[in-house]
């Protein structure tokens, strides 16, 4: 048995482990992290395949404000220490996948007294209801603690149910070596990054290419998802539209057949031809669909219930299981809270979510209060305030829709300004007597329009009464009370996200609050 009980073990020391490592060492909280392997960063010694990210590393930003230059850093944790930067560690701006694995040594080296490695679990399970958790590595030591945060990543290869697919290469150990595909027929199986990554390294020696999928591709450009393709990897769709034997493939793969030489038959329905299917041959077929988390560990008592297609942890906003109370999950398995839409999926994203729940468990088990400020709940201030966090705040800017400032009137005059709460919580610390929300946001139906077309109507940025037509990000204020939602307010866009204005954003956001004020109790 342990000797003592951790309030919190980590399973898992990549980003998000380490992001929360960091925050309960500044706390001073008794915790352990559990690492599988002998080193941290263990997806990024292997993804992606190619080894460049597309993680945003922007260095030179003209700012020198730190809270600003994150904004435009994707891959640097957040930490007191400016030498634990990554833009320290590479100028690229689509670094190496190299450089993050040097950068997370150092950040763990921090930490390095409270991280087990070489101990990957074998077992998570909660003897008794509401007591600590135990958990087991596959060395059969022991680990016992009142919480337990899940920050294991997607460990696992999405593989979709295709009749033969168990026959074909998958992303995560297919030869990234261009030679073996001399003059072949390849086919790719997916409509992300990861195919269109690997299309693109076998351009220059594949005799056909196909990228096959059910959907449209979805370019990252126009959703602001940074997870759909992105314009680092769509080389491939120059050499389709221009008929260089390439071609993407809009429809089901429904059977896979390796034949007796090593080929492969494939049948694919076509969804633009009314289901009409044909058989292609091919040399090579790879699997490239994605990964999703592996609950295995997890014994039957505590075994958390899961979400989009089993592939993720389902989530309260505090980031805690949704059947197992103390069961908390950071990093990219969160991304069931923002899926496809956010960026939670990301270090640039789930960084301040797990800031978000470290700062809901200090709450919630240390009665640390939430960080904020008190202010006068009188429009002209509470106005200032919002303008002052959303021209600086990098957490709002990268979980754009998913945590939010708020400020809750205390009923007397004055008024607590929360930072970077998740948008849907409820409860503490913000109440149920009414509250404003601050977030930043695209438009509605944003992700329709070609940001390219200047045929499309644009509001001016001085048109502050027609704000909430904007598809670019910007501010948006919510008045709630008791979870509804009764008054909203758009901040009009603007080109360098500047939003000083007196009279374009400054005044109208005055009325707003002055319209929508929380009564004063007597």
């Amino acid at each position: 048995m342990p000797e003592e009980t951790l309030d919190y073990l980590v399973i898992g020391a990549g980003p998000a482990g380490l992001q929360m490592g960091h925050f309960l060492h500044r706390a001073g909280r008794s915790y352990r992290i559990l690492e599988a392997t002998p080193a941290p960063g263990a997806f990024f010694r292997t993804f992606p395949r190619h080894r460049k990210l597309i993680s945003i590393n922007k260095k030179y930003t003209g700012w020198d404000d730190p809270e600003l230059n994150l904004r435009m850093d994707w891959n640097s944790l957040l930490s007191d220490d400016p030498r634990l930067l990554f833009t320290q560690y590479s100028d690229r701006y689509f670094p190496d996948a190299d450089d993050m694995v040097r950068y997370l040594e150092d950040f763990a080296a921090t930490l390095e007294s409270h991280i087990t490695y070489d101990a990957r679990v074998a077992e998570v399970a909660r003897p008794e209801p509401g007591g600590p958790f135990t958990v087991t590595d596959e060395r059969g030591r022991t680990y016992q603690a009142r919480r337990v945060i899940v920050a294991t990543g997607v460990t696992l290869p999405n593989v979709p149910p295709i009749p033969g697919v168990e026959t074909a290469e998958q992303y995560g150990d297919v030869s990234v070596d261009p030679a073996d595909y001399t003059n072949k027929r390849v086919l790719i199986i997916g409509k992300a990054n990861s195919a269109f990554e690997t299309a693109d390294n076998l351009i220059e020696t594949a005799a056909v290419i196909h990228v096959a999928g059910p959907h449209s591709v979805k370019l990252a450009w126009r959703t602001h998802f940074v997870g759909h393709l992105r314009a680092y990897n769509n080389n491939f769709l120059d050499t389709y539209q221009l008929k260089l034997q390439n071609a993407v493939l809009d429809g089901d793969v429904r059977r896979i057949e390796r034949r007796a030489d090593g080929s492969y038959l494939v049948t694919v329905a076509f969804v633009r031809a009314d289901e009409v299917t044909k058989d292609i041959p091919y040399d090579r077929v790879i699997v490239c669909t994605g990964f999703r988390f592996d609950p295995s560990i997890f014994a039957p008592e505590c075994r958390p219930e899961l979400a989009i297609n089993d592939r993720f942890p389902a989530l309260t906003p505090a980031f805690e299981s949704v059947n197992v109370p103390d069961l908390h999950f950071a990093g990219t398995i969160t991304q069931s809270r923002d899926f496809k839409r956010g960026t939670s999926g990301f270090i640039h994203g789930f960084r301040y979510g797990v800031r978000a729940l470290h700062r809901a468990l200090e709450a919630r088990y240390h009665g640390v209060e939430w960080p904020g400020r008190d202010l006068p709940a009188e429009p002209g201030a509470l106005a200032a305030a919002v303008l002052e966090r959303v021209n600086r705040s990098s957490a709002l800017w990268q979980q754009f829709g998913v945590l939010a400032d708020v400020i809750v009137p205390d009923g007397r005059g004055g008024a607590r300004y929360l930072e970077e709460v998740p948008l849907d919580l409820q409860g503490p610390p913000v109440g149920d007597q009414g509250h404003f929300a601050v977030t930043l946001e695209y438009g509605p139906g944003h992700d329709q329009v070609d940001p390219f077309d200047i045929s499309v109507g644009r509001i001016t940025q001085s048109d502050a009464e027609r704000a909430h037509e904007g598809h670019y990000l910007h501010p948006v204020v919510r008045r709630f009370r008791n979870g509804v939602v009764e008054a909203v307010h758009h901040v009009t866009e603007n080109l360098e996200n500047d939003w000083t204005s007196e009279q374009v954003h400054l005044n109208p956001l005055r009325d707003f609050f002055q319209h929508h004020s929380i009564p004063v109790s007597v």
